[in-house]
């Protein structure tokens, strides 16, 4: 019971240096980590949880920064299709969403292995598909959903106060809504999970600050093509057990 409490720990820390390293959360390396031990919506619930804190570290942090407007045309569409993704993620069976998480994965890694990137206009038609998109991959499967948000907010150039400040406050509501769904349609954590997360909370933002001091000294291509490289493996063993 301990080493695993200890082993959740260390998990959610490493995840949250290489996650705010990378730019992507700690959620992309967290949730296939713990579907190799966990059915997929107590994954989603509990990596859920965290990302929660870490949103609100974000805005009380930068509250100052957030585009309210952008907000709004950003938010709205992602709680919907958020719930609706949490709602299918509920419905489906427990193999078919781990299996789907892992090509998801696959072809995250794959587009950060050959460096695809794609310019997005400023309108708010792309504004708000960027949330429908964002909003159901978040609910549905917890991860992908922050690297496409990024994606269509780094086309307004905000500062990286208000970049931070709204992309937080979006995740914020998108999580929440979430959450509120897997719990309403009957999903729970165990009892011992519930009570590590106490201690994985603060492992979370431990991560972040040694991160944010890290970021310099580490070179990011090859960083990320290391953390591409272990997704598409914990990805494979997904896609192919039994």
């Amino acid at each position: 019971m301990i080493a695993s409490w200890v082993g959740l720990i260390l998990l959610t820390f490493v995840s949250s240096v290489a996650g705010t390293m990378a730019g992507f959360g700690l959620s992309t390396i967290m949730v296939p980590t713990l579907l190799l031990f966990f059915p997929p919506v107590e994954t989603l619930m509990f990596v859920g949880i965290i990302h929660v804190f870490g949103d609100a570290w974000k805005i009380l942090l930068f509250r100052s920064g957030i585009r309210w407007r952008l907000l709004a045309g950003f938010a709205i569409p992602a709680v919907l299709t958020s719930f609706l993704g949490a709602r299918l993620s509920l419905a489906f069976d427990e193999t078919l969403v781990s299996r789907l998480i892992a090509l998801v994965l696959i072809a995250y890694a794959a587009s950060t292995l050959f460096r695809i990137r794609t310019r997005v206009p400023q309108t708010p038609l792309t504004l708000g598909i960027g949330g429908a998109a964002s909003g159901f991959f978040t609910g549905a499967f917890g991860i992908v959903g922050g690297a496409i948000r990024g994606a269509f907010l780094s086309a307004y150039d905000l500062p990286k106060a208000a970049y931070i400040a709204s992309a937080g406050a979006i995740a914020a509501f998108v999580d929440t809504v979430r959450l509120i769904t897997y719990a309403a349609g009957g999903a729970r954590l165990e009892t011992s999970l519930a009570w590590i997360l106490v201690a994985c909370v603060p492992a979370s933002f431990a991560g972040a600050v040694l991160a944010r001091g890290l970021l310099a000294r580490v070179p990011q291509r090859r960083f990320r093509q290391l953390i591409a490289g272990f997704l598409t493996l914990v990805s494979l063993k997904l896609l192919f057990s039994p």
